[in-house]
C-alpha cells in the first residue's frame, strides 16, 4: 500500500478550501504559461494522484494518460473523470519504472510529485525516455527555498500530514538537472502561508513577486 493511499479521501479537501482553491489557480496558471498544450496531443500525467491536473489537460482536449502510485488516489481520479464526461486513461506504476515505450508522449506533466521523489535525476531521466524527440517535459514542485517549504519542513507540520514523506528541492537543484535542455521556469505562490485570508487573490500575489520568494515552481525541459 502506498502511503498516499492513507491520505485519499482527505486530500481534495484542501483544494475546496478559500486558500487551497486560490494557490491551486496559481499553480495551474504559471503551468499552462509556461506550456500550453496543443489540444489533440498526447500527454502524460506522472503523479497523477486524485486526477486535479489530468481533468484540467483533458479541459483543454488533450488526449491524457495518468498514472500513480496510489490506487486509492486513481480510484478518487477516476470517478471524478467519468463525473466531468472526460476520458482518461489511469495506469498504476512508478515513475521509476514507468511502464511506456521509448518516446511515447507528445508532452510529460509532473505536478506536486516530485517533492515526494527521493531520486530527482533518475525519475527525470525516466519521465524524459518517453518524452518524443522536441516534445516538452514540464514538472511543478514545492519550493523548499521558500516560507511555504519551511512550513511543510517543520516537525510538527510534518507529523500531522503526507509531507512526513517530502523531501523538497528547491529552484537551483531543479535547474541543475539536464541544464542543457532547461529551456523555462517560474515561479508562484509568493504570500507567505500566514498571510490573511483576504491577501490570497491576484492583486496581493502580483505585487509580492518582485520581492518574495515563491512558495511553488515549474521548470520546462525540452528533448
Amino acid at each position: 500500500m502506498s502511503f498516499f493511499d492513507i491520505e485519499a479521501e482527505s486530500y481534495d479537501a484542501w483544494y475546496e478550501t478559500p486558500m487551497g482553491g486560490f494557490v491551486d489557480e496559481t499553480e495551474t496558471a504559471l503551468a499552462f504559461r509556461l506550456f500550453n498544450p496543443v489540444p489533440g496531443s498526447e500527454l502524460l500525467d506522472a503523479g497523477c494522484g486524485t486526477g486535479n491536473f489530468s481533468l484540467k489537460l483533458a479541459e483543454k482536449g488533450v488526449r491524457v494518460t495518468g498514472i500513480d502510485i496510489s490506487e486509492e488516489m486513481m480510484s478518487i481520479a477516476k470517478r471524478k473523470t467519468a463525473e466531468a464526461g472526460f476520458c482518461i486513461d489511469y495506469r498504476y506504476g512508478d515513475l521509476y519504472e514507468l511502464p511506456f515505450g521509448d518516446e511515447s508522449f507528445d508532452a510529460v506533466f509532473s505536478m506536486a510529485a516530485f517533492e515526494f521523489i527521493k531520486e530527482p535525476e533518475k525519475a527525470f531521466d525516466e519521465l524524459m525516455r518517453v518524452v518524443k524527440k522536441g516534445g516538452i517535459l514540464m514538472i511543478g514542485t514545492i519550493n523548499g527555498d521558500s516560507p511555504w517549504g519551511e512550513l511543510y519542513s517543520t516537525k510538527e507540520f510534518r507529523e500531522k500530514t503526507v509531507f512526513k514523506h517530502a523531501d523538497f528541492k528547491t529552484m537551483e537543484q531543479m535547474g541543475r538537472i539536464c541544464p542543457e535542455k532547461l529551456v523555462d521556469k517560474g515561479a508562484c505562490l509568493f504570500m507567505p502561508p500566514a498571510s490573511p485570508g483576504k491577501d490570497f487573490c491576484w492583486e496581493v500575489e502580483n505585487s509580492l513577486s518582485k520581492k518574495e520568494r515563491g512558495g511553488y515552481i515549474c521548470l520546462m525541459w525540452k528533448k
